[in-house]
């Protein structure tokens, strides 16, 4: 291993040791609780909202905003740039979609706090500590100055920092509910099977015991590229064995989606962070499951499906949309056919064409919304965002509650890709028998 490979584990061993003597100060401390951040009984998040959107001119558009803080942040604290993954593409953009994110819900605090809460208890895989906050909140500063000059108010700064603030408590406190949870778990590679030229199934045991529903994902981090952690479904339910399963799609080169499809192997490591994502069938309320999935998103819709065989009671029934560019995008037809063989309950429609995500008449998104009432069920759609966006537009246009539509949180800073057209409908024997020949 590389002198830097090693400084790496070293540094997050010395964090585990940090956590474990706070989790036993933490215990033997007199009630085994601990004092809570003190982030303010009532925050105006409304109020600073409609200042923040007043002065968004000077610090838009947010990458030179960003631009400015990081470079604020690594000129005074040099050090920190080792919490940083070699390339900043990836943190620059996710940034950019929190600011948005932040601004767009001030007005519902509450909300905010449950999705700032999850974020602390996430980004403790990264070594995030409290002081951190601070000196991000000094370079943050630092960035709105300077990107606004002339043109910028006291007021809109101070709407700046009570909003980051209100975040970083959020995170704090979810960070500390955390303490008794790993930061992150050790996993081996047990196999790896490329589906494809940009497609493979990866299984993975990890070290200790990983704590997760059907449904949820995982953000997993390569050795080979140090603190780059990107989000993967977990594509089976949990098992009695502990192996976890993940379809990856090499998006571009070089990156952590390039990693695990084409330079990851059998016993190699990797890292998991904690489990993520609120597409379960935990309290789910009656009725029938529509099931919509695009590329590797089948990895969650599968997951859900294998939770359903085991605890379906009752006639629930669920039907499944997945949608794919090509034929050769059905990258697991094997597991496809054996669960529809198995399962009566079980309904698979195969939508395939050139597109995912549009809102046009061919796509998945358009075809799913007009192929019946699906008002009576419960919806669970997973793959590109732009696919999801718009299967959840058609749906609540055709009336479907959207507290009955659960998906994960929706990037929609990516593209739309083109249209694509639904297969003509086949009986399930004829099906089953298509699903096998394209397996092979």
């Amino acid at each position: 291993m590389s002198t830097t490979g090693e400084t790496y584990d070293e540094y997050h061993a010395l964090l585990a040791r940090q956590d474990a003597m706070r989790l036993r100060e933490r215990l033997l401390r007199p009630g085994g609780t601990e004092r809570p951040v003190e982030s303010g009984d009532f925050y105006d998040g409304a109020g600073d909202q409609e200042t923040i959107r007043r002065y968004l001119s000077p610090v838009t558009p947010f990458s030179d905003l960003i631009d400015r803080l990081y470079r604020a942040m690594f000129e005074q604290h040099p050090y920190l740039r080792g919490l940083f993954p070699e390339s900043m593409d990836f943190q620059r953009a996710h940034l950019e979609r929190a600011f948005w994110y932040l601004i767009e819900n001030l007005d519902r605090p509450d909300e905010v706090a449950g999705f700032c809460a999850r974020l602390g208890r996430d980004h403790r895989k990264l070594g995030v500590r409290p002081v951190h906050f601070e000196v991000f909140e000094e370079a943050l500063v630092t960035a709105l100055r300077r990107s606004a000059g002339d043109r910028w108010a006291e007021e809109a700064e101070w709407a700046w920092v009570r909003m980051v603030r209100f975040a970083v408590a959020a995170m704090v406190d979810g960070a500390r509910e955390a303490l008794a949870e790993p930061a992150y778990w050790n996993a081996t590679v047990t196999e790896h099977e490329v589906r494809g030229p940009d497609v493979a199934v990866l299984r993975v045991r990890t070290a200790e015991p990983f704590p997760y529903r059907a449904g949820q994902y995982a953000r997993l981090e390569s050795p080979l590229l140090p603190q780059a952690w990107r989000p993967y479904s977990v594509a089976c339910a949990p098992r009695e064995d502990g192996e976890l399963e993940f379809h990856v799609r090499r998006t571009g080169p070089d990156g952590v989606s390039d990693a695990l499809v084409g330079r990851t192997g059998v016993g190699d490591r990797l890292r998991l962070g904690p489990a993520q994502g609120s597409m379960t069938l935990d309290d789910a309320p009656p009725g029938d499951l529509l099931i919509v999935a695009g590329g590797t998103g089948w990895a969650t819709a599968k997951a859900l499906l294998d939770d359903l065989a085991v605890r379906r009671s009752g006639h629930r029934r669920a039907r499944l949309f997945l949608g794919a560019r090509s034929l050769d995008d059905l990258y697991d037809t094997a597991s496809l056919a054996e669960l529809e063989t198995r399962h009566p309950w079980l309904r698979v429609v195969p939508v395939v064409g050139e597109g995912l995500g549009t809102d046009e008449e061919t796509s998945i998104a358009a075809v799913v919304a007009r192929h019946t009432d699906w008002s009576g069920h419960l919806a669970y759609v997973s793959g590109p965002p732009a696919m999801v966006a718009a299967t959840v537009r058609r749906l609540t246009a055709r009336g479907m509650p959207a507290d009955r539509i659960r998906h994960d949180p929706i990037d929609q800073t990516t593209g739309r890709p083109p249209a694509g057209r639904l297969s003509d409908p086949l009986s399930p024997a004829v099906r089953r028998r298509e699903w096998a020949v394209r397996a092979r």
